[in-house]
């Protein structure tokens, strides 16, 4: 099975969580940023993960990563902006067939979800949705992670696998 699990890395949580998913998901799996993750990349995937962080309530768009870049927090640690936000890849993907999952990288508590948009942009695309959104939890404003979430992430990539499996049968 060819699987992508796509990530916008930001302040490197979301890439931990995509890491620990593609490991999950099997040695055909491979984790790519979104400036990593051209359509040639991700073509003929069959099963494409994509997985973003959430900023102000929501998943990161271009404009909050702006204000990240143009008001930074004296003692936040430093974003990667290098790659687009996850909005502007899936905005770009073509349409598509495959299977498809969304993860978001949250704080615990009322403070949004990301998830649940990835997959509306994805399947307004085509794609089908082979599982809920999920998402894994932020210890403070910028992680990192909290304890236990990157072997959860590597959990859910096995449990993926399966479902992809099934679906494929």
């Amino acid at each position: 099975m060819k699987a992508v699990v796509v990530y916008e890395p930001l302040w490197g949580n979301t890439a931990t969580v995509a890491r620990a998913v593609a490991a999950g998901l099997g040695p055909d799996a491979v984790a790519l940023s979104t400036a990593e993750a051209s359509p040639d990349r991700v073509a003929g995937a069959d099963l494409i993960v994509a997985g973003g962080p959430v900023f102000a309530f929501q998943l990161s768009s271009d404009r909050a990563r702006d204000d990240i870049r143009d008001h930074p927090q004296a003692g936040s640690p430093a974003p990667d902006l290098s790659a687009p936000s996850l909005r502007s890849w899936l905005e770009g993907l073509p349409e598509g067939t495959a299977l498809v999952a969304g993860f978001d990288t949250r704080v615990r508590g009322p403070f949004g979800k990301g998830s649940p948009t990835i997959l509306k942009q994805l399947q307004a695309k085509g794609y089908r949705v082979v599982a809920p959104p999920e998402g894994f939890i932020v210890q403070g404003k910028y992680g990192p992670l909290r304890s236990g979430e990157s072997e959860r992430a590597a959990h859910w990539g096995e449990r993926l696998r399966e479902l992809v499996d099934a679906a494929r049968h």
